[in-house]
């Protein structure tokens, strides 16, 4: 039992830690100390579901369903070029204007809708999700589900948790106009690089 969690641990992981547009709103909240523990709340209860869905049937859901995946890849590349745009925008702000925007609180229902748009308009965390982690654990005996499902969420409660919290730890140092600068060009260039992913791919299904 413990290797078959173990295995779902490690592969979670895999899929968590790359750069992604979650992991870049998380670090972007966290330096701010704007609901980065509910943002973190929110990408792990969003990847429960996917990775459950995922695991116990999921995966041949999606396969059939090529409207509805181009239907989430466009969105998600507008989405995402409008925020990365933003961020970029920020970046090339003067100091006074960087701490202004940085300060300005975002509503709880802001954060909600734009986590939302960040992981249910990402077509990648489908593929990562259902495909990867589906496949892996559908060919799972039953017994042996529930505990790599447990590990993979296990790794996305730990990341995303890990990553908010120390982000605010940070925030002192990050919170100055040239660190946020740099956080705002980095979101800006990860929101901006998957959106042009997603946009290759959505050209090349069509």
């Amino acid at each position: 039992m413990f290797t078959i969690y173990l295995q779902g641990v490690l592969l979670g992981a895999a899929m968590i830690l790359p750069l992604g547009p979650q992991n870049a709103f998380v670090l972007q909240q966290g330096s701010r100390k704007q609901f980065h523990l509910m943002s973190a709340l929110l990408c792990a209860l969003s990847d429960t579901l996917l990775i459950i869905a995922g695991v116990f049937g999921g995966s041949a859901l999606l396969s059939q369903s090529e409207i509805l995946m181009q239907l989430i890849t466009w969105a998600g590349v507008v989405f995402l070029l409008w925020y990365g745009y933003g961020a970029f925008r920020t970046a090339m702000s003067p100091d006074d204007i960087i701490l202004q925007v940085e300060k300005k609180n975002l509503t709880r229902w802001k954060v909600i809708i734009t986590l939302f748009a960040v992981t249910w308009l990402n077509p990648h965390v489908y593929l990562d999700t259902f495909v990867v982690l589906g496949s892996v654990g559908s060919q799972l005996e039953d017994t042996f589900r529930p505990w790599f499902t447990a590990g993979a969420l296990t790794a996305s409660f730990v990341w995303f948790f890990a990553l908010a919290a120390l982000a605010a730890w940070f925030s002192p140092v990050l919170n100055k106009p040239r660190s946020q600068r740099i956080i705002n060009v980095f979101v800006g260039t990860v929101m901006w690089f998957i959106a042009f992913q997603l946009a290759k791919q959505g050209i090349e299904y069509l």
